[in-house]
């Protein structure tokens, strides 16, 4: 798999917990989006992993075309 899958053309607005680590989904293939649920495996595609820095709302890309990933860059538009 050499493009992603869009898997939606907005953001997620996601309510992440300070500290806690999650898997961003870069293939598009995950039913749990935005994150992964290892439907990946085979794409040559792997999540971003990162710690959420504080408990906030944030928008997560669905549209897999953001520079800036997991976050939204307006790629989509």
């Amino acid at each position: 798999m050499e493009n992603p899958k869009r898997a939606g053309n907005n953001p997620l607005a996601v309510e992440l917990e300070e500290g806690k680590k999650y898997a961003w989904c870069t293939c598009g293939l995950s039913e749990n989006q935005p994150f992964c649920n290892g439907l990946h495996k085979g794409s040559g595609m792997s999540p971003i992993v990162f710690t959420a820095e504080k408990t906030e709302t944030k928008y997560l890309c669905a549209c897999k075309q953001t520079k800036n990933g997991p976050f939204c860059d307006g790629s989509h538009k």
